[in-house]
């Protein structure tokens, strides 16, 4: 995909590996990576080659540090036209999310997508690490969010970490604003990141993880992904109604006929303790 000029793209053996590419503002989004971001997601959707998504950060500096600051957040949203005064509009109602263009479900990519956290991980990073199945972190990988601390509400992103962090780490994250950074240990202890590894074999421990994920069927894992999205989502009870349509929808007699052929075989894939 050598039309991205933000994004870097490959793809194979059915992992694909998208890489936010400006290290020079710390792989901040502004208007262009975010259009770019909206059209990958969604032409990810038909790409039937792809069956998982490893998302990282170019350099070792920084995952991502939200939007980009130095387009003003009149200029950042895709097909706006320039305002002369910055951030002016006519009602406050009027206020666009990035996220809708940055986040993969958001784009309705229901893919799994890994995210492999290195450097830095603040601000509107958290609306792609709160769309991602799970976090695989870097050891100097660290998280903040800096919202308060210039004036403005930090909503989107927090309510993104409700889902993946206890109620008083997200309160503590989001109120303390810049002046503390939660390191990928802590990450690891309260469940936001699910491994930490030496920041030289990130790539690897996020590729172990894609190459399994894309060796299985890809309607079983797609089934299982909104499964569990559902139950988070929903009530318990509610979810529980609605399992039996995605194990229909998510259950062929082609990936049932090959699970059974793995159990029934002698040899047994390899496996790791974690």
């Amino acid at each position: 995909m050598d039309r991205f000029a933000t994004l870097l793209y490959d793809e194979d053996d059915g992992v694909a590996r998208v890489t936010l590419n400006r290290p020079e503002v710390h792989n901040a989004f502004d208007a262009q990576m975010q259009r770019e971001l909206r059209d990958l997601w969604r032409g990810l959707r038909h790409n039937d080659d792809v069956r998982v998504v490893v998302l990282t950060g170019a350099g070792d500096q920084a995952f991502c540090t939200g939007i980009d600051r130095t387009e003003t957040i009149a200029r950042s949203a895709p097909g706006r036209k320039r305002a002369k005064k910055p951030a002016s509009r006519s009602t406050p109602f009027l206020l666009d999310n990035p996220g809708q263009n940055v986040g993969p479900k958001a784009c309705d990519l229901w893919k799994p997508v890994i995210a492999a956290v290195n450097g830095v991980a603040c601000g509107g990073a958290f609306y792609m690490l709160g769309e991602a199945e799970f976090i695989i972190a870097s050891e100097s990988a660290t998280f903040f969010d800096p919202h308060v601390t210039y004036g403005m509400t930090s909503a989107y992103e927090p309510i993104q970490l409700l889902h993946k962090m206890p109620f008083h780490e997200v309160m503590r994250m989001a109120l303390l604003g810049n002046r503390e950074r939660m390191s990928a240990q802590r990450a690891y202890e309260i469940g936001l990141v699910s491994e930490v590894v030496q920041q030289a074999k990130l790539r690897e421990a996020a590729d172990h993880a894609a190459r399994i994920i894309a060796a299985q069927p890809a309607l079983a894992v797609q089934g299982t992904l909104r499964a569990i999205w559902m139950g988070r989502e929903l009530s318990r009870s509610q979810a529980l109604s609605l399992a039996h349509l995605l194990v229909a929808l998510g259950t062929n007699r082609d990936s049932i006929e090959a699970g059974q052929k793995a159990f029934a075989s002698k040899t047994r894939p390899q496996w790791r303790l974690r």
